[in-house]
């Protein structure tokens, strides 16, 4: 239950779902890890707000934070079918072969992913260079990959794109449910409307 607030009325007090443009080098928490990494409260969040899921530090993208109990288990079952986006930018050009690998399913060390639906981005995505930049091989080409899944296991894009030999050099979660990042500039946030809550939660 939500606290009431002087001078408001429990029908005025409503959750707060935010989207916001996680920067490389951000941890997905609030307090710090003893890493170089930045916490999330140097962005001027409002109070009790949390993380839902968590995005890596060294990945990129749309990070959802909400005060709502219970919301993180919902939005985060894999049962529930919420997906979740990703463009990777991969090391080489995938074949077909390999993005139908990727699609049916990959083995890991300690599971097999889910099948998911997998696309080679034509024409490539023009997207703000990252601060570090990305390492750059004069002779290797890249390309970008988006992968929609249904499940979030620790590292999960990057271990899938090794294993079938493009390793992923930059990582960005550009939708949950069909609510997609836009233009939103990374660093900033902004609270979603109640038309785009629905389309993150369905």
């Amino acid at each position: 239950m939500f606290p009431l607030v002087l001078g408001t009325t429990s029908a005025e007090i409503r959750p707060v779902l935010i989207a916001f443009n996680k920067p490389y080098g951000v941890l997905s928490q609030f307090t710090p890890d003893g890493s170089p990494n930045r916490p999330l409260a140097g962005f001027g969040f409002p109070p009790r707000v949390y993380a839902l899921g968590r995005l890596d530090a060294d990945s990129e993208g749309l990070l959802l934070l909400s005060d709502e109990p219970g919301l993180n288990h919902r939005l985060l079952d894999p049962e529930r079918g919420h997906p979740r986006t990703y463009w990777a930018q991969v090391e080489r050009v995938p074949t077909p072969d390999s993005l139908a690998r990727l699609a049916r399913g990959v083995a890991l060390q300690d599971y097999k992913t889910r099948a998911c639906r997998v696309t080679l981005l034509d024409p490539q995505p023009t997207v703000p260079p990252r601060d570090p930049p990305i390492r750059f091989r004069k002779n290797v080409p890249e390309a970008w990959v988006e992968l929609e899944l249904h499940e979030g296991k620790n590292r999960q894009v990057r271990r899938m794109t090794a294993a079938i030999g493009h390793p992923t050099l930059r990582l960005i979660r550009v939708r949950i449910g069909t609510f997609s990042l836009g233009e939103l500039p990374s660093g900033t946030w902004r609270e979603l409307t109640p038309t785009e809550r629905r389309q993150v939660l369905g």
